[in-house]
């Protein structure tokens, strides 16, 4: 016996419930016109994953309820469809990660998840209470359990529903992509549920929620384990799979790309998500004539299209010609508006305040910092006067150690690259480049530089970055000890100068607007130091 089931990779938003409700409609409206008796959406794709603090507000629920009755209504036109759709259950006080099965205008089964993720990005324990039964109900003869994302991490609610009779487990999932993350899940899903003997479908969740992004790359296996179909990185899709029984029959596959295609893909779908789920009109950052704002301005056209772009090239005293020539090279490739507002007179306005003050004092970082929060105060301006929002342009590397000025470069509402460390900056431009030139040649090989202050160079600030990304990596994402550290090969003094760098800019990072997440660890939800403490490992 043929069965059809389809996969509905969909973005929801989160909280648009007559929205997310609408495209359900739409993909089982699809699928019903490809023959589909299946359609899989999403964990909480009623309401958008992760809801937050939203699952403490009973008028969510309430809403919730009322939205999911009105879909099931709706969905009765598609006759005989089983469509499974995520959302919030409230019972009794207690609160519920649920997927519905709607048939013919009915709720026929429901399903709580099991295992509630509470590590990393995740905080499910403050909002949900456990399920504990399995849930399987059959189709043309062959029987389909429910699993929601984590539960499939361990094996006990895999071989629930296997001892419950499932033949094929469907699994709703709002996986947050990181790095690798592909070839983790596979692996998991083939530790936790091939072994069990059944056919999976891993539908998985779609688009950019604040700094998370879900990246699709929904897929199936069969009972041994073979993938047999895979959906679309980074976009919407559905997809209808044939099975002969429980064993779906294999589809071509999709090339996965390369990590830096992965990750450039991920970051374009986090900022057009971001700017258009949020309703600004447009974006607008700084150009250096550097790499990082570079990489930024090509992600935002790529995301966004050039005429929501804006770039604003500021030119100071130390701005070399070559940062203006490779600035106004660029934005002609790209068609993006541009101007240039110079700094040098407020810069001189600002010394001429301060200068009875700091009267005999040589210049330092303070003079570099004014010229940094001049430029933030423009950006800033223009984003109030035009609706647009700032893209900050700094790095994951830069984050760690706080190169970077608090109400200066860090001055905006979205820091498209605060997840990616230097090295990979460069990566990411070969990549973009590898598709078309878009970014000078020039600004690749010059030596960075913040051009606050006469032939400066990052360098004099910091180690080569190879050096500090290596040493962040392992301190900042691995949790290893400076001991470590040292015994994998990096010297004494480095790594103490890093470890301590990342320690005290603490309190620089809890000022900074959010960014994209791409390595499994992220300044932001998934690292939580204290400001304040004397702990040394």
């Amino acid at each position: 016996m043929t069965i059809k089931v389809a996969i509905a990779q969909m973005n929801s938003t989160v909280g648009d419930l007559a929205g997310n409700a609408a495209k359900i409609v739409n993909y089982v409206r699809q699928a019903a016109e490809q023959g589909a008796d299946i359609v899989v959406t999403p964990e909480l794709s009623l309401v958008g994953y992760p809801p937050e603090d939203l699952l403490l507000r009973t008028g969510f629920y309430l809403q919730t309820q009322q939205v999911l009755s009105d879909l099931t209504a709706q969905l009765a036109a598609f006759k005989d469809i089983y469509v499974l759709v995520g959302h919030p259950e409230a019972i009794d006080g207690r609160h519920f990660n649920a997927v519905s099965v709607l048939l013919n205008g009915s709720v026929i089964v429901r399903y709580f998840k099991r295992n509630l993720p509470n590590d990393m990005v995740f905080d499910e324990v403050r909002y949900f209470s456990a399920g504990s039964e399995a849930c399987v109900f059959d189709v043309k003869g062959v029987r389909f359990g429910i699993n929601i994302c984590e539960d499939t991490w361990f094996k006990d609610a895999p071989l629930a529903a296997r001892s419950a009779g499932a033949q094929v487990l469907l699994v709703p999932n709002g996986s947050p992509f990181h790095m690798d993350k592909q070839q983790q899940r596979l692996d998991v899903m083939r530790a936790n549920v091939s072994t069990t003997g059944m056919s999976l479908v891993y539908a998985n969740l779609l688009g950019g929620q604040d700094e998370l992004i879900f990246d699709g790359n929904s897929f199936v296996l069969n009972s041994q384990g073979e993938l047999v179909a895979q959906l679309a990185h980074c976009e919407t899709a559905l997809q209808v799979i044939e099975f002969d029984g429980g064993q779906p029959v294999s589809q071509p596959l999709p090339e996965l790309g390369t990590t830096e295609s992965q990750v450039y893909h991920a970051l374009v779908l986090g900022v057009r998500d971001y700017v258009t789920k949020n309703g600004f009109p447009g974006v607008l950052l700084g150009l250096s004539g550097g790499v990082d704002s570079a990489l930024t301005l090509a992600i935002a056209v790529d995301a966004l299209g050039a005429e929501k772009v804006r770039a604003i090239m500021m030119p100071s005293p130390y701005t070399a010609d070559i940062s203006l020539l490779d600035s106004r090279d660029m934005v002609e490739r790209l068609a993006v508006r541009y101007d240039e507002i110079s700094i040098g007179a407020c810069f001189d306005a600002f010394r001429t305040t301060l200068n009875a003050e700091f009267a005999g004092l040589k210049e330092d970082t303070t003079e570099e910092n004014i010229q940094a929060r001049i430029r933030g105060t423009i950006l800033m301006a223009l984003s109030n006067k035009y609706g647009s929002i700032v893209l900050t342009t700094g790095n994951k590397s830069e984050m760690a150690v706080g190169y970077c000025t608090l109400y200066g470069d860090m001055a905006g509402g979205f820091a498209v690259i605060k997840d990616i460390p230097k090295t990979l900056v460069y990566r990411l431009c070969a990549y973009r480049n590898s598709i078309a030139e878009i970014i000078p040649e020039r600004i690749l090989t010059r030596p960075p530089s913040a051009e606050l202050r006469p032939d400066q160079t990052d360098q004099d600030s910091l180690p080569p970055y190879e050096i500090l990304d290596g040493i962040m990596q392992l301190y900042m994402e691995q949790n290893k000890s400076r001991a470590d550290i040292i015994a994998a090969g990096y010297r004494e003094e480095d790594v103490e100068r890093i470890t301590r760098l990342i320690k005290i800019n603490e309190y620089k990072r809890r000022q900074a607007p959010i960014g994209v997440r791409i390595t499994h660890r992220a300044f932001g939800r998934d690292w939580r130091y204290p400001i304040t403490s004397k702990f040394r490992d």
